[in-house]
């Protein structure tokens, strides 16, 4: 975690993003990149054949170096002389979103990726189209969404939702979390949403299992286990939100094929775009 990247499309919430960014740069001790990516026309839809002049190409660029400039300094106004600030950067380049941030990500060596959600459509438009599945499909570093109800406020519990059908890779996704959690000194929940009706012997069997595995791997003292009891998955998992004083839901985006993606939707997905905490969302492996 010690660079922090920060894509933008220059919207009314993306400061409130940066804000929420920067304490938390701060307290995990990164630095910030901040991203845009500049549209081409190959990125609009419906733009058939398009002639790009170079000069309308260099507006763009000339903007959104303006526009990343008054951003960056924004946050340098933060900066105190009694904690850690954060080395800011820009990168402005032309290209598809997720090619921009998966590259600068590889690049920079990028701990989390950081953006918003807006309202009810969850992730919204960076610049010209809505990026919001194609972001949480494709993006291939932990991703952090801000909503605009997020408060500034220290992180004391990160929840880890689970369904333990892959404990190898949650496993990974823990240890992953526990060096952003550590410098917080923030609780981490590990959790699963069961039916009323409870889960059996064998299911149990394996998460005690996965338990001791957790506990044999992880050198971290502060995790420990709940279950949520609740009839639909999602349910349980606002539930968990809405009473469980955690400051961060973390889950894994499964990846699903096309007729279960339609039939049954995606819970990250479905989460993004109700959640007013911060959603972590760790890769598909």
């Amino acid at each position: 975690m010690k660079t922090l990247l920060f894509p933008t499309d220059f919207s009314a919430d993306a400061k409130h993003v940066l804000a929420y960014g920067y304490s938390l740069a701060r307290q995990v001790k990164a630095n910030i990149i901040i991203c845009n990516a500049i549209i081409e026309p190959a990125e609009i839809p419906q733009t058939g054949m398009v002639s790009w002049p170079m000069e309308e190409s260099d507006l763009l660029a000339k903007d959104s170096k303006h526009e990343l400039d008054i951003l960056k300094e924004y946050l340098e106004d933060k900066e105190e002389t009694t904690s850690f600030n954060p080395a800011i950067s820009c990168i402005s380049e032309a290209g598809a979103v997720i090619d921009i941030i998966n590259n600068v990500s590889h690049s920079h060596n990028i701990g989390l990726v950081i953006a918003g959600t807006h309202g009810n459509s969850g992730l919204g438009t960076l610049l010209l189209g809505n990026h919001t599945n194609k972001i949480i499909d494709f993006v291939n570093k932990p991703l952090l969404l801000i909503p605009p109800s997020a408060d500034i406020i220290p992180i004391k519990k990160i929840a880890f939702a689970t369904d333990f059908k892959n404990p190898d890779y949650d496993l990974q996704c823990i240890l992953t979390l526990i060096t952003f959690a550590r410098p917080l000194n923030a609780e981490i929940l590990i959790t699963h949403i069961v039916d009323e009706g409870g889960h059996d012997a064998e299911f149990q069997h394996r998460v005690d299992e996965f338990m001791v595995s957790v506990s044999d791997k992880v050198n971290y003292p502060h995790i420990y286990y709940r279950v949520v009891n609740a009839k639909h998955t999602n349910k349980g998992l606002d539930w968990l939100c809405d009473h469980g004083t955690i400051d961060i839901m973390a889950m894994v985006h499964r990846s699903h094929n096309f007729f279960n993606e339609v039939v049954n939707g995606s819970h990250t997905k479905k989460m993004v775009k109700h959640i007013a905490i911060p959603l972590l969302v760790f890769p598909s492996n």
